[in-house]
């Protein structure tokens, strides 16, 4: 048991400087998280997801369309992808592996992440 590392607090992902109200549209209304009100450290956007928070920083030098991404897990991987089509945000790839179900989105910055169904075998 690793007595170092006990969980994950918080996710920061970089958005372009000037996009801090697009970034507060699509993961409040979007993704529907709450967001955490505060004056925060270099201005970042937080926001509550489950026991954990993502925070969102402008940063020069943003790089998009990278393959590093958080994945979060879904209780019905279809109703989120369903969900997310709707409100036009594309799944970009969609498979199985063993013990799980998976899906890649990016948000509106390039941002990639994964969504993931953990299925009984």
């Amino acid at each position: 048991m690793n007595h170092l590392l006990k969980n994950i607090d918080h996710i920061l992902i970089t958005i372009p400087h000037g996009a801090k109200e697009a970034a507060r549209q699509f993961y409040a209304e979007v993704l529907q998280l709450k967001e955490i009100s505060g004056n925060h450290p270099r201005g970042a956007i937080w926001f509550e997801m489950g026991d954990i928070q993502l925070h969102l920083r402008e940063e020069d030098g943003h790089q998009s369309h990278s393959d590093r991404h958080p994945a979060f897990t879904v209780s019905n991987l279809m109703q989120a992808k369903q969900f997310l089509e709707e409100k036009q945000v594309a799944i970009s790839f969609s498979s199985e592996i063993e013990g799980r179900e998976r899906c890649f989105f990016r948000d509106p910055f390039g941002n990639r992440f994964e969504l993931i169904e953990h299925i009984k075998l």
